[in-house]
């Protein structure tokens, strides 16, 4: 992907960054560098190596570099503890690491504890002085390419193997539809680059097309409208907690950029929030769904289908969306209207979990991908994401899905995030109730939990309005920017 687009663009921007510009052709020839730091230090083909950096030019120096010596590439999130480290460190079998220097103490004990090689990149060029490589690695297209280690929503993190074919397929796709990237296009990096939104979606696949990416180290709301601003964005991707955060510094009287297109994907878009961005941005709002075990992306809305509201698009080219019967020992797909787990089948499905064939026998049945979500397929091929199977409320004998509920507060002008979670009721077995971040303040007075409980009573069957609303100043997000609605439980059983 990069030395492709070097060869065709050597002179163009592939990153902005604090305003300095990073050409193709160098990021290539850096790349090259490092794969020859890499194989000096004794990485060689199939090696794992963990990747520990913040978003700066360094991370796809590294993370190219890594590819090009014919190892897998093992990101670790900037904001890992020292525990979550070791985890990765001990489960992927990581013989090296390369960590910025600022993280460290993150990282320094569980690589010295089990002999993993510490190489530390510092500010500037990491490898300027090293000799490019000849010739990059030439690998198969099933061999592993990255591994992922999922947020752990349910137990220790799990190793997520993707192969230089899958991540190839997705991406190639997703640069004609949805993203219709042109060779002028600008986008705003503010996805963090470890996880797969970032790293296949933003980084790869505007990479691919040979575009320029603004990166930001850390998102906030105001300094990425002024980015964006500045250097005539086009094009801006994030998830749904960016969006607010956007918005709130419009509604703060932050000038908004004239966008072409967003999308957004990593969770569910409110209703409400998507027309506010479309009308703060004077441009179309593209929704899509996807997971790490498929490299990414699943389904879409991209131009030149109609929109359809309350749903994520339909399906990518080439990756077959099914809706199955929870929880049954096969896979039996469900007609259209009916909800069921999502199934994905696709060149785009993961090889497997690292070294836990159990889980991967789990979710890898009848030749589909068993995603854990809820959803269904309308008629004419649309996608609805319901929730997650394990988010799904049972009140009372009905099943209960917090995105329905939370879509119908979020259009409540006092609510700026809510999140809808089941809480254990002794007789009912789960009582409905619902975690708000005001849009103000002065929104939060002795009524107002009591007037969410009404409106949503209005517009909910008995069974589904919340029986309780909780206040907080913000909802617990992991790396990746989604609500970790398992804290919330925690928190509040």
């Amino acid at each position: 992907m990069l030395a492709g687009a070097a060869a065709r663009r050597p002179d163009h921007p592939a990153l902005i960054f604090e305003s300095e510009e990073f050409t193709y052709g160098w990021l290539w020839d850096q790349a090259r560098r490092y794969a020859w730091v890499l194989r000096a230090g004794g990485v060689r083909p199939g090696d794992r190596v963990a990747v520990l950096l913040v978003d700066t030019p360094q991370f796809p120096v590294v993370y190219f570099g890594v590819l090009a010596a014919g190892a897998v590439v093992v990101p670790l999130s900037a904001m890992a503890t020292a525990p979550e480290v070791d985890h990765v460190l001990t489960d992927a079998g990581a013989r090296f690491l390369v960590c910025a220097d600022t993280l460290l103490p993150q990282a320094k004990e569980a690589a010295e504890r089990l002999g993993t090689v510490l190489l530390t990149v510092g500010p500037g060029n990491v490898a300027q002085d090293a000799t490019p490589i000849d010739e990059s690695a030439v690998p198969e297209p099933d061999d592993v390419a990255v591994v992922f280690y999922t947020s752990g929503t349910t137990g220790e993190p799990k190793g997520v193997m993707l192969t230089h074919r899958n991540i190839l397929y997705n991406v190639d796709r997703m640069v004609d539809t949805p993203y219709a990237f042109r060779s002028d296009d600008i986008l705003l990096g503010c996805l963090p680059l470890a996880h797969s939104f970032g790293q296949i979606c933003g980084m790869l696949t505007g990479f691919r097309a040979g575009i320029s990416i603004v990166l930001m180290s850390r998102f906030a709301g105001p300094q990425a409208l002024a980015l964006m601003r500045a250097h005539r964005c086009t094009v801006f991707m994030g998830v749904p907690t960016m969006y607010s955060k956007l918005l709130d510094a419009v509604a703060r009287g932050e000038p908004t950029p004239r966008l072409d297109r967003v999308y957004s994907g990593g969770s569910a878009l409110p209703a409400k929030t998507l027309d506010d961005v479309r009308t703060a941005f004077g441009c179309p709002v593209y929704e899509g769904y996807g997971a790490t075990e498929t490299s990414c992306s699943v389904a879409y809305h991209h131009p030149g289908v109609p929109f359809r509201a309350g749903t994520v698009g339909v399906p990518i080219n080439g990756i077959s969306v099914g809706i199955a019967l929870p929880n049954a020992d096969r896979v039996e797909l469900l007609p259209a209207g009916e909800t069921g787990e999502i199934v994905v089948s696709a060149p785009t499905v993961m090889a497997g979990y690292l070294g836990r064939p159990d889980l991967t026998a789990e979710v890898l049945r009848d030749g589909w991908f068993l995603t854990g979500d809820l959803g269904r397929l309308d008629g004419d091929g649309y996608l609805s994401v319901v929730g997650r199977k394990k988010d799904l409320i049972l009140r009372g004998g009905y099943n209960v899905y917090p995105r329905e509920i939370e879509e119908v507060l979020a259009g409540h002008p006092a609510v700026a995030q809510v999140a809808v979670i089941g809480v254990p009721h002794a007789v009912l077995g789960e009582e409905v109730w619902a975690i708000v971040v005001p849009a103000r303040p002065e929104d939060v007075t002795p009524g107002s939990p009591e007037a969410l409980v009404a409106w949503a009573k209005e517009r909910l069957a008995a069974y589904k309005y919340p029986r309780r609303v909780e206040f907080t100043d913000a909802l617990p997000t992991g790396p990746s920017g989604k609500v970790l609605k398992r804290e919330l439980v925690s928190k509040y059983e």
